[in-house]
């Protein structure tokens, strides 16, 4: 299965892209994609929204994974979350792609085994899992961790929504899986 992993966020949104299963997986693409406080807000709605897109059109993911509890102290900081989550799931949407969200403990404790875990503990976890020397910074990092959240997740998932990424993966031209 094909993850593309999102951490939402205006001025920095992560991007990585997983292929495999929870036992083999493979680093495809990571980003992070920021966007100036000085752009209008339009034009910075539109940065994520090129980007994703062009992350989703090369690399043809089976489903996504989005960071979903966007809950901030700062209400205007929340806010703006808010929005790229919108931009990134619209464009989801637009590809009948579809999205699954995670909450940080979830990932923690997928990735770690405990909800509770420091930030350098998944990080190290990321690295191990896909052998990377190195990653681009921490928002690629995290959504490479909610990508491989999700492979470790899928197998628990509902039938239906398993088969329609399968279904999106034979259309695309990829064999099934055995």
């Amino acid at each position: 299965m094909r993850v593309l992993g999102v951490d939402p966020g205006l001025a920095n949104l992560g991007l990585g892209v997983v292929d495999g299963d929870v036992r083999r997986a493979v680093c495809l693409h990571q980003e992070c994609v920021t966007t100036p406080s000085s752009q209008e807000m339009g034009q910075r709605l539109l940065t994520l929204h090129r980007h994703v897109s062009a992350v989703i059109d090369e690399f043809q993911p089976d489903a996504v994974a989005l960071e979903d509890q966007i809950l901030r102290r700062q209400a205007d900081v929340a806010f703006k979350v808010g929005q790229a989550y919108g931009v990134v799931q619209l464009t989801c949407g637009q590809r009948g792609l579809p999205v699954y969200g995670y909450g940080p403990m979830q990932v923690k404790k997928a990735l770690v085994g405990t909800g509770r875990a420091e930030k350098e503990q998944v990080i190290y976890m990321v690295r191990a899992n896909l052998g990377l020397r190195a990653l681009t910074n921490n928002h690629a990092a995290d959504a490479l961790a909610l990508a491989l959240t999700h492979l470790a997740s899928a197998p628990l998932a509902s039938r239906s929504a398993l088969e329609v990424a399968l279904q999106a993966a034979e259309k695309r031209g990829r064999r099934r899986p055995a």
